[in-house]
């Protein structure tokens, strides 16, 4: 069966041990990654204005909490792992489950790799003067580095990963406690009044700031991959999503607004590495201290990525899904070490394109938001489907069709202005995409072979 992997190979004997806790604490885990350490500064940048990127987050957050809710519905429709790919299948047909794991190999997954590795390189400037040169290096070199470490088995992301996740959130904590002690006190101006700064061209502005938001955003819906190993997944998935979305949104603006009372808006807009930046101008060292624990975080984000993301093209190699030797397995450290290699040459080849974190945002946000578009119009097709063939599902979303309209509303006008705003970076994904399509019928036909013998 074509696009099995998410659905046969993960939910096969799968134990039901995740609590509700535990499936919040991923889906918030899986938020707070890089993003809100460097991203609110591209927010600025497109308003000019501190009270529009508040708004910006906050809406950014309200309309994240929309998507949880229509999720929702879908995880408690299809409670087995699989998540957006089971409901692209489902709704859709194969081609667009394949599409998925297209871009998740080719822009989604690599992409975000680059961009961490990018940051990283950002963050270590912090302590060394570094050139042009000397980050593409660095950058490149983490990649490389710990790629080939994994491939031999030693395993740093397993080993730290909950060292690095604290020391993230630690990181958060002092940054927001910094900033509500030096607020109203601070020297550096805020304006809050939003209706004496209107931006020029302010809806394109917003969406543009929608970029950032989204990136830092990603992560909510992991926990409808974990749904075969929940307990009582109709109920503990989606509140899992929505008490995960408003805590991350509580976390973020905060941070923001303990930015805003540390550093200049047109120093936060220059900033690279915003949240170094902004304790550093108040405490002597305490940017150091600060960013010592995010550069370790990311590292070790980096670590779990060239780990676990070339699992996946594994076993779509396995289904017939992918090249047949990204199947193999090393023959002495028995890691998927083709699968390692791709991902590790692709992704530093993303670097050399793209440059700057903020590129390589744009690249994997704008295909990422068109496929939770997608995966959140499918709840219309289900509904048609149910209203058919005389089913009642197991949960529905009460406030059906408001809720997924106004997601798919907001997320289809960021993808049409990204495509006009930012057209480099959104255009090369939609060519990356449309390529997916002929690949597709070439792997569809040589599985149908192997079948046949």
């Amino acid at each position: 069966m074509y696009f099995g992997i998410l659905k046969t190979n993960i939910s096969m004997a799968l134990k039901k041990d995740l609590t509700l806790t535990g499936l919040t604490m991923i889906a918030i885990g899986a938020c707070i990654g890089s993003g809100i350490f460097v991203t609110p500064a591209s927010t600025m940048e497109a308003v000019g204005h501190h009270g529009w990127v508040l708004l910006i987050w906050a809406i950014g957050g309200l309309v994240t909490f929309l998507g949880a809710m229509t999720f929702s519905e879908l995880g408690a429709r299809y409670p087995s792992s699989g998540g957006v790919y089971v409901y692209l299948k489902e709704a859709y047909g194969d081609i667009f489950g394949f599409l998925y794991g297209w871009i998740i190999l080719l822009i989604v997954n690599t992409g975000a790799l680059a961009a961490l590795a990018t940051v990283f390189a950002n963050y270590v400037e912090f302590f060394v003067e570094l050139s042009a040169t000397s980050k593409y290096i660095i950058s490149i070199g983490t990649i490389i580095g710990l790629t080939l470490i994994n491939v031999i088995g030693v395993n740093i992301s397993q080993i730290f990963a909950t060292v690095f996740t604290s020391l993230k959130l630690i990181a958060l904590l002092i940054i927001i406690v910094i900033g509500l002690y030096f607020w109203p006190t601070t020297s550096v101006e805020t304006n809050m009044n939003l209706m004496s700064h209107t931006p020029d061209n302010l809806l394109q502005g917003i969406l543009v700031g929608f970029v950032g938001v989204f990136w830092s955003f990603g992560g909510w819906h992991h926990a409808t991959y974990l749904s075969g190993e929940t307990k009582n997944p109709q109920r503990n998935v989606p509140k899992a999503m929505l008490i995960g979305t408003l805590a991350v949104t509580t976390v973020y603006l905060l941070v923001i607004f303990a930015y805003m009372q540390l550093i200049s808006g047109s120093d936060m807009v220059l900033s690279e590495k915003i949240a170094g930046d902004a304790v550093a101008q108040v405490i002597t060292g305490g940017g150091k201290l600060v960013t010592i624990a995010i550069t370790i975080s990311i590292f070790g984000t980096i670590g779990i990525y060239t780990m676990s993301a070339p699992r996946i093209y594994h076993a779509m190699a396995k289904d017939g899904l992918f090249f047949d030797n990204l199947a193999k397995l090393h023959p002495k450290y028995h890691t998927p070490y083709v699968a390692m290699l791709l991902q590790m040459v692709w992704a530093c080849v993303l670097i050399l394109i793209w440059g700057t974190f903020h590129n390589l945002m744009t690249f994997v946000t704008f295909m990422d938001i068109i496929f939770m578009a997608l995966a959140t119009g499918s709840i219309f097709i289900f509904r048609y489907r149910d209203k058919e063939n005389d089913v009642e599902p197991a949960y529905k979303l009460g406030a059906y069709p408001i809720v997924p309209i106004i997601y798919l509303l907001v997320t289809i006008a960021f993808v049409v202005n990204t495509l006009i705003a930012l057209p480099a970076q959104s255009w090369a994904g939609v060519g990356i995409l449309l390529i997916g399509v002929p690949a597709f019928y070439y792997f569809k036909r040589n599985s149908e072979k192997e079948t046949k013998r």
